[in-house]
């Protein structure tokens, strides 16, 4: 049996952690408005049918896929097209980033769109009633 070259793995320590921990290779900014909370993640190279979006039991937001690594390449092959490889450091394999949602959300009505590269997931918020406030007339009785 040929022995099989992964892509996967990296000389290089810092890039080997880089594929090896989702915070590292899936950045993901967060930023909050009065109105919803708004979820900026960057996926250079992903198309929207290799992402997937979900909320769970509610609370939870999940943003998961999978990043496509070139073809596994045998010693033979690798030797026949004469291919050297010098710096492995693109990201590679499956990643899934979760975040605990503040209460009060539409979980509902999360919606996400993806463009040049660039994932945003945007969770309303359900409305804040605020206090009643009014002055109580006393009655004589």
């Amino acid at each position: 049996m040929s022995k099989m070259i992964s892509l996967l793995s990296s000389s290089d320590p810092m890039v080997a952690m880089m594929n090896m921990c989702p915070v590292l290779s899936t950045p993901i900014d967060w930023k909050e408005t009065p109105e919803e909370h708004w979820f900026f993640a960057d996926l250079p190279g992903l198309s929207k049918e290799d992402v997937k979006v979900e909320v769970d039991n509610g609370r939870i937001l999940i943003i998961s896929g999978k990043w496509k690594a070139e073809e596994l390449v045998d010693e033979k092959e690798k030797k026949k097209l004469n291919m050297k490889w010098h710096r492995v450091e693109r990201n590679r394999g499956n990643f899934c980033r979760k975040f605990r949602l503040p209460e009060k959300i539409k979980a509902d009505q999360v919606k996400a769109s993806m463009e040049n590269g660039v994932l945003i997931v945007t969770v309303p918020k359900e409305e804040v009633k605020k206090p009643l406030s009014k002055v109580i007339e006393i009655e004589e009785k």
